[in-house]
């Protein structure tokens, strides 16, 4: 008596020798039969996954009973922004009349005015310059705490017939001129005139000073 063989060919027992009295192959559960099917023609589709020995076939599982899962979308807590509408603007209508305003000049700032530089030359050649526009005319002091005179004749012969505060002199804007006044003790001589104590005299460029009586100290006037 030929064996049993399952005839299903997609199971895993297909053709293969089976007890004599089993009726249905156990795996598939197919009826078995003497009749051993023709082997079919290898199929170009992989087989389908085989369900493990303890399940029954897929063909016999009853069909899933839950419905189908619906996935909704989480709430989102951000608000709902809503891009207002721009509406167009006619740039070619639009004009607003602006108001002229004339330049404003600059404002000029004449220089400061400046006073020329008043020179004494002695005899020697040495050179005594006037800093500023005003000051005194005199030799410098021993004594500590006296400020020496603008122009300080210290140092020239026959020095000891000049005072300390001989004279001061000054730049006059009305007069555009600098102006002398006599504060010595032995007098002073503006082009060989004796000058009177405590008034002013003009002093022009290359006048003749001289200090004291014996023409010991003479200087010519120079505005530059």
């Amino acid at each position: 008596m030929p064996a049993n063989r399952c005839p299903n060919p997609s199971c895993e027992y297909f053709n293969r020798a089976l007890p004599n009295n089993a009726k249905v192959c156990p795996w598939c559960s197919t009826p078995l039969g003497n009749v051993v099917s023709s082997t079919p023609e290898p199929s170009s589709q992989p087989p389908p996954s085989q369900p493990p020995p303890n399940q029954p076939p897929p063909s016999q599982q009853p069909p899933s009973q839950q419905p189908p899962i619906q996935y909704q979308r989480p709430p989102t807590n951000q608000p709902n922004y809503e891009v207002p509408q721009q509406v167009p603007v006619d740039h070619s209508t639009v004009y607003q009349q602006r108001v002229y305003y004339p330049p404003t000049p600059p404002v000029y700032t004449p220089p400061p005015q400046r006073a020329p530089l008043l020179k004494l030359i002695h005899t020697t050649g040495r050179e005594f310059n006037l800093v500023g526009e005003g000051g005194y005319i005199g030799r410098r002091s021993q004594s500590p705490g006296i400020a020496p005179p603008e122009i300080d004749l210290t140092g020239i012969p026959s020095e000891g017939i000049i005072s300390r505060r001989h004279a001061r002199v000054d730049w006059d804007w009305s007069q555009n001129a600098y102006m002398i006044v006599d504060m010595s003790t032995n007098g002073i001589y503006l082009n060989n005139t004796s000058l009177t104590s405590g008034m002013q005299y003009r002093l022009l460029n290359g006048d003749s000073l001289r200090f004291g009586q014996d023409n010991l100290v003479n200087f010519t006037v120079y505005v530059v």
